[in-house]
């Protein structure tokens, strides 16, 4: 079934938000903090059925959703709750859901690979015999069997201890049978267990109209001709067919879908012939759905090429390809010629084909066989990939809502979820970026992110990291922004071998809490992101200094970037010592070296921790590169900048003998006056609130000539940015302190001037014309 992208109902927004806040709405706390239905609470079907089954796509699909044990319990009486349509999946599904729903008059009850259910339900399942017209058990191997242990008791704990107890495939229930199911029609037994007869379990149905049989062992055939006159659709997936079984079923003359596939990679002694196939078309005349996908043709029933008929590839029988198709009286509306040869050839009577030839025929392989068949859906996905890869996806839509509902519907599928993630990076890639909606897009990261919490293998995970990449971050990522960080500190943990993988996630990481406010910095810093990102460079210590170094610690100045909290950690963490190791091991890494000061001028500017960097070492070291040359004038800017903020503090606060205070202020002094102030800037303010705060103050000059430069040199070089950024934050009165200090040096004073005028002029004429706006600038934070 494919998904919906256009924007979500009143209904849809509403049943979430009921479910996402029960004890809210609905609910209270009863005895033994129990979950009650509300006693003014009456829902209809409609409502009842949209809760239940939204509340199972939210416990398989979002992380963050919190199941409720007794949420079944609200719907167990029929007088304030109906239910008529229910659809339950995966191992979620407990015996005791199915009894507490019991007294509904339910018409449809879908189980899908519910293998926690145990015979109990089979009981619970007749309870609803006398409403029942569609039922599956796909997958459901457990609940023909009885749960091992010690007999049923009737008290609440032993039925609790139970839950936790399998189901023994020694103990075959032999008592149930569909007796009194008289109103049933639809049945997929699909996996039904070998041990017992369809026969004899079928034989008190009398008036079904379609069965499912995928993967049953049938030990007689005779008993489908009991429906001969009723039955219009027949699936017979990976069944052992023989001579028997095909006589039977051309009996069943009003069969409009047939389905006597099976897995290629199967043994089967029977082979699909000409005159099989031939039978069908002229003996099930209704038939408007066939699938034989799977079968190797014994004998050649295709149309040589060189007979073919001429022109486009056409839907008329007439013209088929294929020699018994040609007595069809109409084309089909649906034909399975997956893993087959019959799928390459140019005249296909069908409207819908599933094949490997083309695009179209791949995805609709995918969308017929993704919810029984995960074994088909993976190939034909993995087909996907080679298309979406190598030639062009046309059908872009529809293939990313397969494989999104593919990726969905088999969380728990390793296969699918390798080929469905490598998919969807080529899917999601600039070339198709255009066609995709917001809605859509979120969609994938969801999917994306279910991959990566459920599985730890490193093609996924790769996969999955490779998939975010081709997202703008961090704006689109910002939805699930926790979520995205928790699980790529969980990639960069050092425990991890996988040295590509981490790599991605490193750059991912810096993308984030790139351009975030300081909300989101400070829930990453409690993540743990510090920490993580400090061992990281310790291993990278080990082994090189790459970019992979130089990305983690601009991570790290970009999340301690006015985040006070941030910034202790990464002191706590032993930040500083990690500093000094690295600018030993690399003494030449300009990147590098800009990268930590930037950071550093983060941890300088919160009062609280400046005391932490005024030692004699880390003072020595700062003044040691206000000389450096690396990277333009970044580095020294960045040293300056962490020693302005240190000088800030007062002369009160330096105890050291050595070096002294004033020999610093000198050269930071020479380093500014070395300096070109028309140079571009590698670097990118969002606030200049640590700027400003040194300008109307005596204690440092030098400080306040810091900044005053940092101003000038930034409205000068990008005017357009920070002009409007300097006069919206109070800049121009606090320069204004500045002329009138008589602390103030006179260059600084000069300079203050010149800000001043650009920004007035700025406002009289703000059109830009200096080519340095084109600058492409870095990160500050």
């Amino acid at each position: 079934m494919l998904l919906s992208f256009y924007p979500h109902s009143l209904m849809s927004l509403a049943t979430v938000f009921c479910l996402r806040n029960l004890k809210k709405t609905m609910c209270y706390q009863g005895f033994r903090n129990k979950l009650c239905l509300r006693s003014d609470i009456f829902l209809p079907s409609e409502i009842c059925d949209k809760l239940v089954n939204t509340y199972m796509e939210l416990v398989h699909t979002d992380s963050n959703f919190e199941p409720e044990e007794s949420f079944f319990q609200l719907f167990s009486d029929p007088r304030s709750t109906r239910l008529t349509r229910v659809q339950l999946r995966e191992d979620f599904v407990r015996d005791r859901d199915l009894e507490a729903i019991k007294k509904q008059d339910l018409i449809e009850l879908h189980l899908t690979y519910c293998n926690n259910l145990s015979s109990r339900s089979l009981k619970a399942l007749s309870c609803f015999r006398d409403t029942l017209v569609s039922l599956c058990l796909f997958g459901c191997s457990n609940i023909f069997y009885k749960k091992c242990g010690a007999p049923l008791a009737c008290n609440e704990d032993t039925d609790e201890d139970e839950e936790e107890t399998p189901a023994s495939r020694h103990a075959l229930e032999t008592d149930f049978n569909f007796q009194g199911f008289n109103r049933l029609r639809l049945l997929n037994l699909g996996g039904m267990p070998k041990e017992l007869d369809p026969e004899t379990l079928l034989k008190p149905l009398k008036s079904l109209t379609s069965l499912d049989l995928s993967n049953v062992q049938l030990l007689g055939t005779s008993f489908l001709t009991q429906w001969r006159d009723r039955l219009a659709s027949l699936v017979l997936y990976n069944v052992d067919l023989s001579e028997e079984l095909i006589s039977t079923v051309l009996e069943l003359v009003n069969l409009r879908h047939l389905d006597i596939s099976q897995e290629s990679r199967r043994i089967s002694k029977f082979k699909m012939t000409k005159k099989i196939l031939t039978a069908i078309v002229q003996r099930l005349v209704h038939l408007v759905s066939l699938d034989i996908s799977g079968h190797i043709m014994l004998d050649n029933c295709t149309v040589p090429h060189f007979e073919e008929a001429m022109g486009r590839p056409s839907i008329e029988p007439c013209k088929s390809s294929i020699y018994p198709f040609q007595e069809l009286k109409r084309p089909l509306q649906f034909l399975g010629l997956y893993d087959t040869t019959l799928c390459n050839v140019t005249h296909i009577p069908a409207y819908k084909v599933t094949g490997s030839k083309n695009e179209d025929q791949v995805l609709n392989a995918i969308e017929a066989y993704t919810e029984f068949r995960p074994e088909l859906a993976h190939r034909a996905i993995n087909q996907l990939f080679d298309i979406a890869r190598i030639q062009h996806c046309s059908q872009l839509l529809r293939a990313l809502q397969l494989v999104i509902a593919a990726l969905k519907c088999h969380k728990y599928d390793k296969s699918i979820q390798v080929t469905g993630s490598a998919a969807l990076f080529y899917l999601t890639n600039t070339e198709y970026r255009s066609d995709q909606s917001v809605r859509l897009r979120r969609e994938v990261i969801q999917v994306v992110l279910n991959g990566m919490e459920h599985y730890q293998e490193v093609t996924v995970q790769r996969n999955c990291c490779l998939t975010l990449c081709n997202f703008s971050i961090p704006e689109e990522l910002e939805f699930q922004y926790s979520r995205v960080n928790q699980l790529l500190l969980k990639i960069l943990e050092p425990a991890r071998q996988d040295e590509s993988i981490q790599r991605i996630a490193v750059h991912l990481c810096n993308a984030l809490v790139c351009q975030v406010d300081n909300h989101h910095k400070e829930a990453v810093g409690k993540m743990g992101f510090v920490r993580v990102k400090k061992s990281w460079i310790n291993f990278l210590l080990s082994v090189e200094c790459d970019q992979v170094m130089e990305f983690s610690w601009s991570a790290l100045w970009n999340i301690t970037d006015e985040t006070p909290d941030n910034c202790q950690m990464f002191l706590n963490c032993r930040g500083m010592s990690l500093f000094l190791e690295c600018l030993q091991e690399f003494p030449d890494k300009q990147e590098l070296h800009r990268n930590m000061l930037g950071l550093l001028g983060n941890v300088a500017e919160v009062k609280a921790l400046r005391p932490q960097l005024l030692t004699p070492q880390f003072i020595t070291v700062f003044s040691s590169l206000l000389d450096s040359k690396a990277d333009g004038i970044e580095v020294s800017y960045n040293a300056c900048g962490v020693l302005s903020h240190i000088m800030f503090d007062g002369p009160e606060v330096w105890k050291m003998e050595e070096p002294r205070r004033d020999m610093v202020m000198e050269k930071m002094w020479e380093a500014i006056q070395s300096w070109d102030v028309s140079s571009r800037r590698n670097i990118n303010y969002r606030s200049f609130e640590p700027i400003l705060r040194l300008l109307p103050q005596s204690i440092s000059p030098v400080s306040q000539h810091w900044a005053t430069w940092a101003l000038y040199n930034l409205v000068s070089v990008y005017p357009s940015k920070y002009c409007p950024l300097l006069i919206k934050e109070g800049g121009m009165i606090l320069l204004e302190k500045v002329l009138e200090l008589e602390s103030s040096h006179p260059d600084t004073k000069d300079m203050a001037r010149k800000v001043m005028e650009h920004c007035e002029n700025f406002k009289e004429d703000p059109m830009e014309t200096n080519p340095g706006q084109d600058a492409n600038f870095g990160q500050r934070g």
